[in-house]
């Protein structure tokens, strides 16, 4: 058996589909450490398991879009938290000795460790943002991140090596879709597509079952961990969008209290929920076009409206809409009226769950976090 150790972000969206994937190398007896934010890790893996803390360095919210955002990105996160976790990605390698590690696609540092001892190392993406680049709309990505690369190569004493992009592995790239979604996008040399990556998750939040209306279709409105600042005019308009509906429709809305200030009755107001739970009663999803949310909804073969506000959801919102699983709106411009369209169209319209139903069963087929871990398993064993 194989020892894993995974090098992860402190982003709790990130965190998800490591955590699923390392259940599936644990449950075929290999060895799995992990390095990451105590406060964040510890309640998902367990007393038990071995864990070397990086701390936690939050992310800080911005509005940006377009190149502003992904610049936005890289400076104000992705660099500096690549910073703060070299010493313990460094510490993690030399001390637990792994015969693979595996990164966040963020999580340079990692990469990096692992590129300094010879390990063998594999890259996951829980975005789109860098596997399927905008360079369409937006022509400097591609030469601005490779200068960001190269900063992070600065941190260390190593000599850059232009023939390694740390966001993708020479040894294996694990992309957490399948081309039902992506189409015919080139990928990276060594990459899979397994699609999501869904596990059991021990923090996942109550939820209040006896408020569940069982003879009405249920929507779940959620714009991720990262975003809930700007999206208090957008939570205001979806639930005037789908008050017309509310004889047959609850709404379970996943925001701060004080954004939904007196939801109305029909609207169900959570700051998390379980969202895995969820996903088999639901009939849509609206979502900011996170690929998590994304994915978890279509993964049960549940239609999407997609409000894209930055980074790569104007990708995933074209790739929703490409594979007839949903509908894509202006998450900033689209009016009550136009959201009550797209909502009232996915839920009636059967061609959306049908192709809904298409990526499921392309998802199904990829194999998830198994086909994952195998796929680390057959890296670890090859000499």
């Amino acid at each position: 058996m194989a020892r894993f150790l995974f090098v992860v972000l402190p982003v709790f969206s990130h965190l998800n589909a490591p955590l699923a994937i390392g259940q599936a190398l644990t449950a075929a007896g290999h060895e799995v450490a992990w390095c990451g934010p105590r406060s964040d890790l510890r309640p998902l893996i367990g007393p038990d398991a071995t864990l070397f803390p990086t701390g936690k360095r939050w992310y800080r919210p911005d509005g940006e879009s377009g190149m502003a955002a992904v610049r936005s990105l890289w400076t104000g996160h992705v660099l500096p938290v690549n910073r703060f976790i070299r010493d313990a990605a460094e510490q993690a390698v030399t001390e637990y000795r792994p015969d693979v590690v595996v990164v966040d696609q963020y999580a340079m540092a990692g990469a990096l460790a692992a590129h300094r001892h010879g390990v063998p190392w594999a890259t996951f993406c829980v975005g789109m943002l860098e596997l399927t680049p905008p360079t369409a709309e937006l022509p400097e990505f591609t030469d601005w991140v490779a200068a960001q690369v190269r900063r992070v190569w600065a941190m260390t004493d190593l000599p850059v090596d232009e023939t390694l992009d740390l966001r993708f592995s020479p040894y294996l790239v694990i992309g957490l879709t399948t081309t039902a979604l992506t189409g015919p996008a080139p990928m990276p040399a060594r990459c899979v597509l397994t699609g999501p990556a869904l596990g059991r998750r021990p923090n996942a939040p109550d939820f209040d079952w006896a408020a569940w209306a069982p003879d009405r279709r249920h929507v779940l409105v959620t714009v991720g961990t990262m975003a809930e600042h700007l999206a208090r005019d957008f939570y205001r308009r979806v639930t005037a969008a789908t008050a017309p509906l509310a004889d047959r429709l609850q709404v379970i809305l996943t925001a701060p209290a004080d954004l939904v200030p007196d939801p109305p009755a029909h609207v169900l107001v959570a700051p998390r929920v379980p969202v895995l739970e969820l996903m088999p009663r639901l009939d849509a999803v609206v979502s900011h076009g996170g690929l998590g949310t994304v994915s978890e909804a279509l993964a049960h073969g549940v239609p999407v409206v997609v409000a894209p506000i930055r980074h790569d959801h104007p990708a995933i919102a074209r790739q929703v809409t490409r594979a007839g699983a949903g509908r894509a709106v202006s998450f900033h411009e689209a009016t009550p009226a136009e959201l009550t369209e797209a909502v009232t169209a996915v839920l009636d319209d059967p061609a959306y769950r049908a192709g809904a139903a298409r990526v499921r069963d392309s998802f199904a087929a990829a194999g998830g976090a198994s086909a994952a871990a195998a796929h680390l398993a057959a890296l670890a064993a090859t000499p």
